[in-house]
């Protein structure tokens, strides 16, 4: 087959066969790399005659329209159309279709043929947003964030009172956090929350056992036994050491277990029920995933034959014989929906505006419990990653399965829509960690190198589409984490739609490396000084994290260079502030790190950016990083618990009580004018 052929065939299932790399060059793709990526995704790159069907007859998989906009004209002349609505009303195939996901059916010489057909908004504008023209909030890693009552990791209660006291005190609007997506059912727990088993359930290492109302019904014997598990959690969470999942699932989970056998109230019986005839199969599915993982393992592809495919009749077997067990993770999922649903009442009866915004990773575990129920919709054979750049030469390969373009289309979109419903059920907002990705996805063949994958490209209008349409029925702000390589059009579509982007301080410099005015900073974004791939600013000031980066041999140049580098790019930033008067010239930014930290954010206030996003770690002064890129097991990832400028840690009880704490977040937060307590019930204002 001649390449000129090759090449029309990746062009029609959306396969780059070139691409622009991060010094703007172009880069062609090996028809190696082509091939089997098309292989993956089932079709023939040898016959382009013979490739799977990607339509019924004359419709594509799937037909989106946008709220009010007339069809686009997928439609050959001749044929007969009406759209059958998710109620089943039969209506036609005009601009006054309802939101939702339909059946366009239309009917030509060879009979009758369907897909699905999304209706979505043109646009998203929140009531948040509207209402007011700037919101600020925390952001923090949840799982680092204790206090004297959690069991060695931050958890939902924990985040319940972050929420009220930052509303009631502090006048915030919103709190950030990291994703809190499905893990492992046993040990060992995968640290990361961006390599989750699966997004469409949560993680029930955030439950706080004491906050389950069956857990007042424990008899005095049992209760102890319960809080014998607690104690020594306890003990450690009061320490700067790392974070242990693992032993904190152990104990949690047989606790629960504990917990699951009280016998419920009438009330609380009748609320079950109705949580799981809501969810219906696909939380059976996950908790058959879930019971099936406990005795195979949490990788599906190294299962018996006969229980890898979750429509086959031993599955539904397997789970009969262990229909306790999947009972069980159903019921952790139905605590879970309560205590998220308790974290953003708190949030918002304390006067957030917006409340708990919730953080999407950008994919999933290739084995876990959503490869497992979305099946065909999750590519084999193919990673995510990122092409090379300036930071990472070799590119990476993050180990997911993307999508498949034509069969997540041909389902409507379901298995995201399932996904994004839930996060967003008790949240005011959703981060989209690289947003880039509802539009063109990195891949890398399995076995090679992360420079020898290409793009594949997803129909936008169907992936962001699917988003706007969750987020308008949460009524929702959206924030698309769109850092790095980005095609310039994408930044301005999804602005078009009303989806926020991401604008980090490190990042707003000129062609020449310069910090930019704060008034060229873009308005519908959250601004932020930094990431939780990014050192703290103490870290950045000081130029521990290049240390760091050269002690784990992550340097591709001398010592010498980087910390030239790094004090250059500090230095840039402190002339700039001092420039705009919003730091003293005499201040040494190593000397005094929170006198930066609060100029900093005096910055972010001075850019017209609606949003605006402030670092925890960097309120309370700590210097570690949650996460060091490129590493692995090198580096603890996404085990630091929260700690100060001193090394000590720092719990949720201590942020309004400790004096000297804060003392700190008023010197943090004091710029920015927001230190204003709100009274209980009180109404959100702009900060």
């Amino acid at each position: 087959m001649k390449d000129v052929q090759l090449a029309r065939v990746a062009e029609r299932y959306g396969v780059a066969t070139a691409y622009e790399d991060w010094r703007g060059r172009r880069v062609s793709v090996s028809p190696e790399t082509i091939r089997h990526v098309l292989e993956a995704l089932g079709v023939d790159p040898s016959d382009p005659g013979s490739s799977p069907e990607t339509g019924r007859g004359p419709l594509p998989p799937a037909v989106v329209v946008r709220e009010g906009k007339a069809p686009d004209p997928v439609l050959p002349e001749g044929v007969r159309s009406t759209v059958e609505t998710a109620d089943g009303s039969l209506l036609p195939f005009d601009p006054g279709l309802p939101l939702g996901t339909h059946t366009l059916r239309v009917t030509d010489r060879d009979g009758e043929h369907t897909a699905p057909l999304l209706v979505v908004p043109d646009r998203i504008e929140p009531t948040a947003l509207r209402e007011n023209p700037r919101l600020w909030g925390l952001m923090t890693q949840l799982y680092s964030v204790r206090s004297r009552a959690s069991w060695g990791t931050g958890d939902l209660r924990d985040l319940a009172e972050l929420a009220d006291w930052s509303a009631r005190d502090l006048g915030a609007d919103f709190t950030m956090i990291n994703p809190l997506h499905a893990t492992e059912p046993v040990p060992p727990i995968e640290a990361s929350p961006y390599l989750p088993v699966g997004r469409r359930y949560t993680s029930p290492l955030y439950i706080r056992v004491e906050d389950v109302p069956e857990y007042a019904r424990l008899d005095p014997t049992r209760r102890e036994s319960v809080q014998r598990l607690a104690r020594p959690l306890r003990e450690r969470g009061r320490t700067a050491d790392l974070l242990d999942r693992d032993a904190v699932w152990e104990a949690k989970r047989a606790a629960l277990e504990v917990l699951f056998q009280v016998p419920r109230t009438p009330v609380r019986e009748e609320r079950l029920r109705s949580y799981l005839e809501r969810e219906g199969r696909p939380l059976v599915e996950f908790a058959t995933w879930s019971a099936l993982a406990e005795e195979y393992g949490p990788d599906h592809r190294t299962w018996p034959a006969h229980l890898r495919d979750v429509g086959a009749l031993a599955v539904g077997e397997e789970a009969l014989r262990r229909w306790h067990r999947v009972e069980f993770h159903r019921w952790l999922q139905w605590i879970l929906d309560e205590q998220l649903a308790h974290a953003q009442r708190n949030a918002l009866e304390g006067g957030m505006s917006v409340g708990i915004v919730h953080d999407l990773a950008v994919g999933v575990r290739p084995g876990g419990s959503d490869s497992w129920m979305y099946g065909d919709a999750l590519v084999r054979g193919l990673h995510v990653g990122a092409p090379p750049d300036e930071f990472n030469r070799l590119g990476q390969d993050w180990g997911q399965p993307p999508w498949h373009p034509t069969e997540l289309a041909r389902t409507g979109y379901r298995p995201l829509q399932e996904i994004l419903a839930h996060n967003l059920r008790h949240a005011g907002g959703l981060r989209m960690d690289h947003v880039m990705g509802l539009f063109r996805l990195w891949c890398v063949p399995e076995g090679a190198s992360p420079d020898q994958g290409t793009y594949l490209r997803f129909d936008h209008e169907g992936m962001v589409g699917a988003l706007l349409l969750a987020a308008r029925r949460a009524d929702a702000i959206v924030i698309g984490e769109d850092l790095g390589t980005v095609e310039p059009w994408v930044r301005e579509h999804l602005s078009d739609r009303g989806v926020f982007g991401t604008s980090v301080l490190w990042f707003e410099n000129d062609e020449d490396g310069r910090p930019i005015a704060p008034g060229r900073w873009r308005r519908d974004c959250l601004a932020t000084v930094d990431t939780h791939d990014l050192p703290p600013v103490a870290s950045h000031l000081s130029a521990e994290h290049v240390d760091l980066r050269a002690r784990l041999g992550l340097l591709d140049r001398p010592l010498k260079e980087e910390l030239a580098d790094s004090e250059e790019r500090v230095g840039r930033w402190r002339d700039l502030l001092v420039e705009l008067g919003l730091l003293d010239a005499g201040v040494d930014p190593m000397a005094d790190p929170p006198a930066v930290v609060a100029a900093m954010h005096a910055y972010l206030k001075a850019t017209p950016a609606r949003m605006l996003g402030v670092a925890l770690t960097d309120v309370v002064g700590e210097r570690r990083m949650q996460n060091q890129p490129g590493t692995s097991t090198e580096y603890p990832n996404w085990r630091i618990p929260l700690t100060s400028g001193e090394g000590e840690p720092v719990l949720v009880d201590e942020l309004s009580a400790d004096p000297r704490m804060v003392g700190r977040i008023r010197r943090a937060l004091g710029p920015l004018g927001l230190w204003t307590r709100r009274p209980r019930g009180g109404t959100p204002g702009p900060p």
